[in-house]
């Protein structure tokens, strides 16, 4: 179930779980959640997804910032969202990755963070 707006999420699983749903609700390709929070403290999730084009990853990013103000959620960065190849939203306990599909598997943090759990994006 998804809260409502302006509902306040405190926890970094429900901003992922929003996070995902706003751009996988937008098209968004591959999305997937990565738990870290056993092995780093860099984040605790992060949300992986790609987008089809420049435009695409572009207006996946700005939708997710609309979201997150929707739900009085306030972010640390966003940083090439006007890019768009690599958009990145920073929520501090969360990490937004959009990818165009060549940066996402040259990057490869999925491959990176192997050992990660993931979190299903229902």
């Amino acid at each position: 179930m998804r809260p409502a707006v302006g509902a306040r999420l405190r926890s970094s699983r429900q901003k992922a779980l929003l996070a995902a749903r706003t751009v996988a609700d937008r098209k968004a390709q591959d999305t997937v959640i990565l738990d870290l929070r056993k092995l780093t403290v860099i984040a605790d999730y992060f949300v992986i997804c790609s987008g089809v084009s420049e435009t695409h990853v572009r207006a996946l990013a700005e939708e997710l910032l609309r979201q997150l103000a929707a739900h009085g959620l306030q972010h640390i960065a966003a940083q090439g969202v006007s890019d768009g190849r690599w958009a990145l939203v920073d929520l501090g306990d969360v990490i937004v990755h959009i990818f165009m599909q060549f940066e996402r598997e040259f990057y490869d943090l999925e491959g990176l963070w192997g050992e990660a759990p993931t979190l299903a994006v229902a």
